[in-house]
């Protein structure tokens, strides 16, 4: 289950990334997790996905 906390959330899903994800997509898959929820949820703290970087900033 992810983090409801956005700042936690962010903090998160951009370790998983790092460390274990090649992408948002592949991290979503894997994790069933909702790909728009978690875009949302970090949205309302000012943070959008880079994908280039793989990471929210």
């Amino acid at each position: 289950m992810l983090p409801k906390e956005p700042v936690i959330l962010l903090s998160y899903i951009n370790t998983q990334l790092r460390d274990n994800f090649s992408s948002l997509d592949e991290l979503c898959r894997t994790l069933d997790a909702d790909k728009k929820d978690i875009c949302d949820r970090l949205l309302s703290i000012g943070y959008t996905y880079d994908r280039e970087k793989n990471t929210f900033k």
